[in-house]
């Protein structure tokens, strides 16, 4: 037994270290027995460091309920999950591939083995690609229904026009006025749907203050009993941008997190700015990105929505028209930048990137 452990000790762990898939094994009260080095490098910490200590304690949150994932192993039974969430104690967050299976020896469970592997960079290429062609697909679809509507609409407009002259019973005129302020309307939506092919000319401008008067629009239309947190960094440089329209794109986020907050009490916004160094973004790599949270504490997206939350006509919200993420969308876009989403119940964030320092060549 005692060469034969030998070998285990000089083969086997070497060999674990050499893998790039996290692998944690725990003993029977889910306490960290054994971890490789690629385990190390996911939960931050030295085997010495992290030896014994609950598995589950490591994290404030998981999307895994722990003790469904315990009750499972207690009855013999492997899990997988190609989608969790974990999020540690100082705010990190990480999704993970993970397979846990019972660990037998003479058919008494000695342990669980976990397997976990980081998914957030493919993840975040895949979610690259997917709002990219949403992007496409959503620009040529509202153009080609913009110039199939907007044509009848202004030859409905100039038939009412040229009717209500004709009429001189004011009653009969109150409905030709009636179709020409819905043609309006109408197409107002449409013009907003369809947003600007090109942006005003940038100017270098302080992000901070595009966010100050945020604030305010949203304290001004009815938000005052939200609580809102600043977290800017200083060092932040001035973009060049359209700060008009990024301070659109920021306001209709930060309307919308309003509007998920409303019916909650103790409800809170954060506004975070950070720079983010060598960052890729659509397959192009740029030395400093700014980088803007807006985060709330309010009951989260449906998961049913995240996929498609970006297209227009697209709301979680009774009486909501679905235009405000799929305008901001389309001027962060115009800006080389792009927009996350990541959303689970008392947590939601939308970080925008906007780049302001040449591609690296």
């Amino acid at each position: 037994m005692t060469a034969t452990n030998a070998d285990c000790t000089t083969v086997v762990q070497p060999s674990l270290d050499q893998l790039l898939t996290a692998v944690v094994q725990l003993d029977t009260d889910y306490c960290i027995a054994y971890m490789n080095t690629a385990a190390e490098a996911l939960l931050d910490g030295s085997r010495n460091r992290l030896q014994q200590q609950d598995f589950f304690s490591l994290f404030s949150y998981s999307s895994i309920d722990p003790n469904t994932l315990k009750q499972a192993l207690n009855d013999d039974q492997s899990v997988s999950d190609s989608d969790v969430t974990l999020v540690f104690h100082d705010g990190q967050r990480i999704t993970v591939e993970l397979v846990a299976q019972p660990l037998k020896l003479e058919q008494q469970r000695i342990g669980v083995l976990l397997e976990l592997r980081q998914m957030d960079q493919i993840r975040r290429i895949n979610q690259e690609t997917v709002q990219q062609q949403q992007l496409l697909a959503v620009q040529s679809m509202v153009r080609g229904m913009a110039h199939e509507i907007k044509n009848p609409l202004g030859g409905l407009r100039g038939a009412a026009q040229l009717l209500a002259s004709e009429l001189d019973d004011a009653e009969l005129q109150e409905y030709t006025d009636l179709i020409i302020n819905q043609a309006d309307r109408l197409s107002t939506l449409v013009n907003r749907m369809l947003g600007s092919n090109q942006l005003p000319q940038p100017e270098p401008s302080n992000i901070h203050a595009v966010l100050e008067r945020v604030l305010q629009v949203a304290r001004l239309a009815g938000a005052e009993q939200i609580r809102w947190q600043r977290d800017y960094d200083p060092s932040l440089p001035e973009l060049t941008m359209a700060a008009d329209q990024i301070e659109q794109a920021l306001l209709n986020i930060v309307m919308n997190a309003c509007e998920a907050l409303a019916p909650e009490a103790g409800g809170e916004i954060v506004l975070r700015t950070r720079i983010a160094h060598q960052q890729t973004l659509y397959g192009k790599r740029y030395r400093q990105c700014a980088v803007i949270v807006i985060q709330d504490n309010g009951p989260g997206i449906a998961e049913a929505l995240r996929d498609t939350l970006f297209y227009p006509m697209v709301s979680g919200r009774a009486g909501g028209t679905g235009l405000g993420l799929a305008i901001a969308q389309n001027i962060v876009h115009q800006h080389s930048g792009k927009i996350e989403l990541q959303s689970r119940p008392g947590h939601t964030e939308f970080t925008l990137y906007l780049p302001y320092v040449e591609t690296l060549t």
